[in-house]
């Protein structure tokens, strides 16, 4: 038989996807399954992206630019000055969804063995790019004690080595829902300059922050023109994760043109997804609002259902979509898996990702779930009751 790569057997499973056949085989037995594992919201895609396709009267869908359509280009980069991101668009690259982004800000500045920090828990993937270009991931880890504040910077100068090339932040964060202050990111400002290292910051969920506060970008950094790299995606900003559309957007010329080789060898983004992101941007506030106010509620009404049963502690996120509980289990992983396998409750069931698989230190996460506040708040009542009679059932729950 030939070969298997060994890349391809360090390439790290999703914690989010993987138990989908378990889930899949529920639903066949007639099981109603509450998706709280992955980042599909319910909310409806803005309507101008639904119509923008829909409208399409062209004859060829051809290639666009490898850069992207500069009339989307334009578009986003006022879009980004009026969140007070001052860029031009040629600073900016669309990409196949945020992933793309983050790959090819990866391979435009680091090289195999090269070394990155991230504060764990991470988004799951950032590993999965990391493995896939050779690059090492270096965590700092924060706790859910705190609510998985920043670790202190002593913490990140501490792991920094000849091989360090960056610190990617997620913010906010995915998975814990924490939101860094521009405090935190002065803070970061300041090793980075000392060691002349990138700043890769995931702003993807920059709407949904619940502090009442501006949201802070990187790219607000003073002298940081050479050193912040952006990645952006319209996926969850107007609920259209199917479009696969993504931004990176950096001062850094030279990062820009590297990535450009990378971005024709892939040819060109979607053409319709770019369509659709063009539209979007001119989204009325109105449905930023519906959406929030939304969100808000939802994440008031788990946290608080979710502390209510005995031995779960979650702390309250102040952005994006997620949460992380502390379970009473043995094991995260194995109580995921019989909540699809072995359990129901009228004939539901919920779906969880382990949180095991968003830390890099082995060990850590073990008996913690990330929850994706996704669904209408009844969904998310008949969820939390089948969380609530599953860990009461469970073998392995520790605290009954």
């Amino acid at each position: 038989m030939p070969k298997i790569s060994q890349r391809g057997i360090d390439m790290p499973q999703s914690p989010i996807r993987k138990l989908m056949p378990y889930a899949e085989e529920a639903k066949r037995k007639g099981i109603k399954v509450y998706h709280l594992n992955i980042g599909q919201p319910d909310i409806p895609t803005a309507p101008l992206m639904l119509e923008a396709v829909k409208s399409y009267v062209g004859r060829v869908v051809e290639y666009s630019h490898s850069a992207g359509n500069e009339s989307y280009r334009k578009k986003l980069a006022q879009y980004y000055c009026k969140q007070g991101i001052n860029v031009d668009y040629n600073d900016v690259l669309i990409t196949t969804g945020g992933s793309e982004a983050i790959n090819f800000a990866f391979l435009s500045t680091m090289d195999p063995g090269d070394e990155i920090i991230i504060p764990e828990p991470f988004y799951a993937n950032y590993n999965s790019f990391a493995s896939a270009v050779g690059v090492h991931v270096v965590p700092v880890t924060s706790s859910i004690q705190n609510g998985f504040s920043l670790p202190p910077v002593e913490e990140f100068e501490k792991v920094i080595t000849a091989r360090t090339r960056g610190i990617m932040l997620s913010n906010p964060n995915n998975p814990t829902g924490c939101l860094y202050s521009r405090d935190d990111l002065e803070e970061l400002r300041r090793i980075v300059k000392k060691y002349d290292l990138y700043l890769y910051a995931d702003e993807v969920y920059r709407e949904f922050c619940y502090t009442g506060e501006k949201f802070f970008s990187v790219m607000e950094l003073e002298g940081m023109e050479q050193n912040t790299i952006l990645i952006d995606s319209v996926s969850k900003r107007y609920s259209a994760c199917g479009v696969r559309i993504g931004a990176m957007v950096t001062r850094n010329k030279e990062v820009v043109n590297i990535a450009m080789r990378y971005a024709m060898a892939r040819l060109s983004p979607p053409s319709f997804g770019q369509m659709a992101g063009e539209a979007a941007i001119d989204t009325p506030a109105e449905y930023f609002e519906v959406a929030y106010n939304e969100y808000l509620a939802r994440r008031n009404f788990l946290v608080e259902r979710l502390n209510k049963i005995k031995g779960v502690f979650c702390p309250l996120p102040k952005g994006a979509f997620y949460t992380i509980a502390h379970l009473p289990v043995d094991d995260a992983e194995k109580f995921a898996t019989w909540l699809l396998k072995d359990f129901e409750y009228n004939n539901q069931t919920v779906m969880l990702a382990p949180a095991a698989g968003f830390y890099a230190t082995p060990g850590l996460g073990k008996s913690e779930v990330r929850i994706a506040y996704v669904l209408n708040i009844n969904d998310l009542t008949n969820a939390v009751e089948c969380l609530k009679k599953a860990l009461q059932e469970y073998p392995g729950t520790k605290v009954k």
